[in-house]
């Protein structure tokens, strides 16, 4: 509605709605508390990451099929994000650690297989998130060697760049309505980068912009109008204001608190065994958790958003060990909170221990869906808003 008058008869018009709005309650959600909600400038894509070449080996990725794309297009979802380990398409002698020198050796019988990828996400209309999960000198994954530190070595960050100026050149031709990319996967810094449980935190911001600039900078020397995005610092979690002003979209994560997304994760936890039981709303090491600490925790991305910084959340989920009535109970909120300040999401899997499908949990009656194990209570859910 128009509140800049033309005319008396206007101008009394519209002072006696907002007259009205106001005794009504309007930042209780009324007209007011709308026109101060910010426009987020990303789609609110909603979908599925795949992880076909997440491993370092292509071969041990896992394969999605057909009719998985098939499914989610049906099912209302619009959006998948292929997190890529960068060695998964390179040629070199995988019986030892990768050197500098081959960071750049690429197989394009390999990228041909991710082209195939793209192309059947396409066909069913999906957007496509193209992120390298593992970049030259960088995984927040430990199992394999890097030659490298992306944050701090001048090789590896040359190298980060040739391998996004490929994929620009790559798919130059490809409209940013259907793919954008999504420059490394959760920033992290670790004592020992080679081992999962090593102490660490967030990547000191200035070595962060460094790479985020070196990868854009790549990217538009070869594509100006390719849509791309940085996830969030500390492991994903954590906006990162200090980069606002650069062309580039942020990607936030559905995983706090992580004592509900990763229970007895043993990639999380060394001693998952010995965790507590969990419970959403509840008590956990004598600290209450529930929706309100989800609207907190997203408050700077919501922030973010009111800069005129696009945010989507890449990843989100929970790993199969959460009982499921506790899983549903926080993720409603999540993604109530999510989106209730437009931003989409990208489930961590489709299939798998995170996923709609074949998830393997102990305690869901799954429906069996043309061979597979449906999570119906999950699918319900997701597309309540989808």
């Amino acid at each position: 509605m128009d509140f800049h008058p033309k005319t008396r008869r206007d101008f009394l018009k519209n002072a006696a709605l907002l007259t009205a709005g106001v005794g009504l309650g309007m930042t209780q959600g009324g007209y007011a508390h709308q026109l101060e909600k910010p426009k987020n400038k990303l789609p609110k894509w909603r979908g599925f990451n795949l992880l076909d070449f997440f491993s370092p080996d292509a071969d041990k990725g896992r394969k999605n099929k057909e009719e998985y794309f098939k499914w989610m297009e049906d099912w209302g979802f619009d959006f998948v994000r292929i997190p890529i380990s960068y060695p998964s398409y390179l040629k070199f002698d995988r019986s030892r650690a990768i050197k500098p020198d081959e960071t750049l050796n690429f197989d394009e019988n390999r990228l041909q297989e991710i082209d195939s990828l793209v192309e059947m996400a396409h066909k069913y209309n999906l957007h496509v998130s193209l992120n390298l999960h593992r970049a030259p000198g960088f995984c927040i994954n430990a199992g394999f060697e890097e030659p490298f530190n992306l944050w701090e070595d001048k090789e590896a960050q040359e190298a980060f760049a040739e391998h996004w100026k490929m994929w620009a050149k790559r798919y130059k031709n490809i409209s940013p309505k259907k793919m954008s990319f999504d420059l490394v996967n959760e920033p992290f810094k670790r004592e020992d980068p080679n081992n999962q449980h090593s102490p660490g935190g967030p990547v000191p911001v200035e070595e962060y912009r460094q790479v985020a600039k070196v990868g854009l900078d790549a990217i538009r020397t070869v594509d100006k109008k390719r849509l791309v995005i940085s996830n969030g610092n500390g492991g994903g979690g954590t906006a990162v204001p200090e980069i606002a002003d650069l062309d580039l979209g942020q990607s936030c994560r559905g995983y706090f608190p992580s004592h509900i997304s990763h229970y007895k994760a043993s990639w999380v936890y060394q001693h998952p065994e010995d965790l507590p039981s969990v419970e959403w709303p509840g008590e956990y090491n004598e600290r209450y958790y529930g929706r309100e600490d989800v609207e907190k925790h997203y408050a700077p991305w919501v922030a973010l958003i009111k800069k005129g910084v696009g945010v989507h959340c890449g990843e989100c989920g929970c790993y199969n060990k959460t009982p499921h009535d506790v899983f549903l109970a926080w993720f409603g909120d999540v993604l109530g909170v999510l989106h209730q300040n437009g931003i989409g999401f990208g489930l961590w899997e489709f299939s798998g221990t995170f996923g709609l499908l074949n998830s393997g949990r102990a305690d869901v009656d799954y429906e069996d869906w043309y061979g597979e194990k449906l999570d119906r209570k999950l699918l319900t859910l997701l597309q309540k808003y989808a």
